[in-house]
Order: C-alpha cells, then structure tokens, then sequence
C-alpha cells in the first residue's frame, strides 16, 4: 500500500493553481474540467511520479470552520519536505509568499509555515542529520 493522493482545500482552485505552480514550483498532473470546479492535482518536479497533491474546491460546509480553526491556531493545513528550509525560505519570500512562522529549529527537524493565499497554512519542513 502507497499514498498516491492527498488533498488541500482552497479557496478558489485557479488562483490556487497558479500559486502552487508559479510560486512553489509544483507541475501540474490533471486539470479535468467538472462542471463548476476541476480535479487539479500537482506533483513535484522531483518526483513527477510521486504523490499528488488535489486542490480541492472548499465547497463542503464543514471545510470553512475547520481551516479557520487551524489557520486561527497557527496549524498548517499539510506538510512539504525540503532539503534545506532557509533557502527555500528565502526564495519564497522573495516571490513575495508572506511566512507565519519563520525557519525554526526543533531539533530534528527545521520548520517554517507560510499562508497559501487559498486559506490554508503550509509548513516546509527539513529533517536535520541525526549523528
């Protein structure tokens, strides 16, 4: 068994689809015209084989309460991993993407969480050498 999807709920999927290409440099897998949304999913450009990401429109009623909270208790919607947080931190902010959090030491790992601009909060994550 293999993780083939995940989802993140957003707003408005063709400004989301612009964020995660144009910004966070994701490629898009599938863009099916469904009525009045899409199924949209991207994948990295590292692994264009790997999991895909669905954005998903946030039409469900329950979905708005549930990201208010999150994103009200600072809590990232998901998870991307990086090879180095500071770097990708940097090249982000300077596409003008607007962190929450900036690069944290945790220990094991180096976080950051910025806003998506579709109403979630994302968290790049590093996982540091262990000796």
């Amino acid at each position: 068994m293999r993780i083939n999807l995940s989802g993140v709920a957003v707003d408005d999927q063709q400004k989301a689809l612009r964020f995660y290409t144009e910004t966070l440099g994701f490629r898009v897998k599938h863009n099916i015209p469904l009525g009045e949304h899409s199924w949209i999913t991207v994948v990295s450009e590292e692994a264009p084989e790997g999991t895909e990401l669905v954005l998903e429109p946030a039409a469900h009623p329950a979905i708005g309460p549930y990201r208010k909270a999150l994103v009200e208790d600072g809590i990232p919607f998901t998870s991307f991993a990086v090879d180095d947080v500071g770097a990708e931190h940097e090249r982000l902010v300077a596409k003008g993407v607007r962190f929450v959090q900036p690069p944290t030491d945790l220990g094991t790992v180096i976080t950051a969480v910025f806003d998506d601009t579709c109403g979630n909060l994302i968290q790049i994550m590093e996982e540091k050498a262990q000796a």
